[in-house]
């Protein structure tokens, strides 16, 4: 691994006039970027809808096998990397934080859709047969906008992208209805908002539960039921997750990422991190370095 902690921003990334969006074949940007086999995290949403080729890929610490017609999608700040096997085939996009924000009356619409967010676990998405040719042929539209003169070319961007968004989470809907499987508790999306927004400065289940105008019994009731797990676990896990994060930027001594993730003392995140992570920082560090 390299010593470095790449935070790439989308500027770089974009060969055209504006720096909010960015789309193009998969092949082609890997040419352009092959520096990314290292652990790196984006300023900027991230997607990718892989072809052909095979090999791995890591998003926040979670393992997966990449196959043709997966789609993986990325928040800002989230981690991966990639180890690629064969020719690899696909499309990207990448889009800024505020690329939807003057667009969109809902400043969290983006919210709704499940692959985007936060849980790596549910950003891989493989696609059902039925919609591929559809999503790819919507791929290609993107494709062909975004090489058009910029005239209201951001616009159909727009709302291109929020097709693709849509039909995929209409699929994941129904596959999950099929299953049994139905979408959160409000109140759980809202906690785990809070979680996202606050998890550096609040660490107990009862002052979330303050915020979200419910008694903690409750709070901790509807994470049970939900997503099968005690509310302070699911803060706990966002501070681990954090921790993991900044261990593999080796510019980084423990006691600064101690600091950032405002614990009082070296020893106390130490003891933390090992409990939850089963492994102390230093250890955690060795072992992402040799993968």
């Amino acid at each position: 691994m390299q010593s470095t902690f790449p935070r790439l921003d989308i500027g770089p990334l974009s060969e055209y006039r504006d720096d909010d969006i960015m789309v193009g074949r998969f092949s082609e940007y890997l040419q352009e970027h092959q520096n990314l086999v290292f652990p790196h995290r984006h300023s900027f949403y991230h997607l990718v809808l892989f072809t052909d080729g095979g090999g791995k890929h890591t998003i926040d610490f979670h393992h997966f096998e990449v196959v043709s017609y997966q789609i993986y999608f990325m928040l800002p700040g989230q981690v991966h990397s990639w180890n690629f096997e064969g020719e690899m085939e696909g499309y990207v996009v990448n889009f800024s934080e505020s690329f939807f924000r003057s667009f969109l009356l809902k400043p969290d619409y983006l919210d709704f859709f499940s692959f985007l967010n936060g849980d790596s676990r549910q950003n891989v998405v493989e696609l059902a047969v039925d919609i591929r040719p559809k999503i790819a042929e919507q791929f290609e539209e993107l494709l062909r906008q975004y090489s058009q003169s910029p005239a209201l070319r951001e616009d159909m961007i727009r709302v291109l992208l929020l097709q693709l968004f849509l039909t995929i989470e209409q699929s994941i809907s129904t596959q999950q209805r099929q299953k049994g499987v139905f979408h959160k508790n409000a109140v759980i999306g809202n906690f785990q908002k809070l979680i996202e927004r606050n998890y550096t400065k609040h660490r107990l289940p009862g002052e979330y539960a303050e915020m979200l105008n419910v008694t903690p019994n409750h709070l901790n009731a509807l994470c049970k039921e939900h997503i099968g797990m005690q509310a302070g676990e699911l803060i706990r896990n966002r501070i681990t997750l954090e921790a993991k994060r900044l261990l593999v930027n080796l510019d980084l001594t423990v006691s600064e990422i101690a600091y950032q993730l405002n614990f009082s003392d070296n020893s106390y995140f130490t003891k933390f991190f090992k409990k939850e992570a089963g492994m102390t920082p230093e250890e955690f560090r060795k072992k992402s370095a040799d993968e």
